[in-house]
């Protein structure tokens, strides 16, 4: 349980605000040279009574693949507490620069189906400053509670590198990694064609318009040569063709490892474990007969990994 002291916000932060303010801490940075310190703030921020927009979630099933139902699915909650979650990484004493962050992984606890209908309160905070051989790293967690639970329904760890930042006093960076065992890549259940508008059409849902993903011109400006896809996009599509059985709940987790720039063609391959007749490859979407489902995305000319997870009944 997090004992940090609690901050309750009015309402849910406007993420093209934060995005504006972490611009301008980032000029400060540049101009002044300094950061706010190597420890993270004490401080949870928490918003009361968020309920879901109707149209919002339609639109979201829809573009990502979920089937239409009145259960938020677990990338969407992630969507409605990112800005709580944002907010705290976009404070003063937050040590690390919000722009240019990398999302390296991600993992969800949904304990409990949550309704549309149902009120949530969202509360996020800061764990876990560490180095990392290519800068520093930072696990932001987030939590749904429907409106007078004291038990969360969700619950989502990311784990975010703020590439090149090494503050004094933060562990040392790991050593290199040794070589890893070379890619091979299955043979695909699944095959994307993203267009290059398909990070805008996330950010409509998802209220995330980081400029990396929006355009080449807005992406080139923060150091990428072409725009590039949500990584919660591409593991909410991923989650969506596994299958997920709606009211059981389930642990899912994501690693991300090389960006999709857009336009792109995206593989992917399922192997699921059925609890009735072992292993098969495909889509889990006979809900309620399969325990653990593992997923891997590619680049089809390439051969590049682009992420990897898992989706494992509780």
């Amino acid at each position: 349980m997090n004992g940090n002291q609690p901050v309750i916000l009015g309402e849910l932060p406007s993420l093209s605000r934060l995005y504006i303010n972490a611009a301008a801490a980032a000029a400060r940075r540049r101009v002044l040279g300094s950061h706010t310190g190597n420890t993270l703030p004490s401080l949870t921020h928490e918003v009361r009574g968020v309920l879901p927009d109707v149209r919002n979630l339609t639109a979201y099933q829809h573009l990502v693949g979920e089937p239409a139902s009145d259960i938020l699915p677990a990338g969407f909650i992630h969507a409605l507490a990112f800005p709580v979650a944002l907010s705290v990484m976009n404070r003063e004493d937050f040590p690390l620069p919000l722009l240019g962050m990398v999302h390296l992984k991600n993992s969800v606890q949904q304990r409990v189906a949550v309704e549309f209908n149902q009120a949530l309160d969202i509360r996020s905070w800061t764990e876990n400053l560490r180095g990392h051989r290519s800068g520093t790293q930072v696990d932001v967690i987030a939590e749904a509670r429907v409106s007078g639970s004291t038990e969360p329904a969700w619950t989502g760890v990311s784990t975010y590198l703020a590439k090149g930042v090494f503050l004094p006093g933060v562990d040392k960076p790991l050593p290199p990694s040794e070589t890893t065992e070379e890619f091979l890549a299955p043979n695909p259940t699944a095959v994307w064609q993203l267009g290059v508008d398909t990070g805008r059409m996330y950010a409509a849902v998802s209220g995330d318009f980081n400029p990396i993903h929006l355009s080449t011109i807005s992406a080139k400006a923060l150091g990428m040569r072409r725009s590039i896809a949500h990584g919660m996009y591409l593991a909410s599509r991923a989650l969506a063709e596994v299958g997920v059985p709606r009211l059981d709940p389930f642990t899912w987790d994501v690693s991300f490892e090389a960006p999709v720039y857009l336009p792109a063609k995206v593989a992917l391959n399922i192997e699921a474990v059925k609890s009735n007749s072992g292993a098969y490859s495909g889509s889990g979407s006979d809900p309620g007969v399969w325990e653990r489902a593992e997923y891997v995305a590619w680049n089809p000319r390439s051969g590049r990994r682009h992420f990897s997870g898992s989706v494992t009944a509780a």
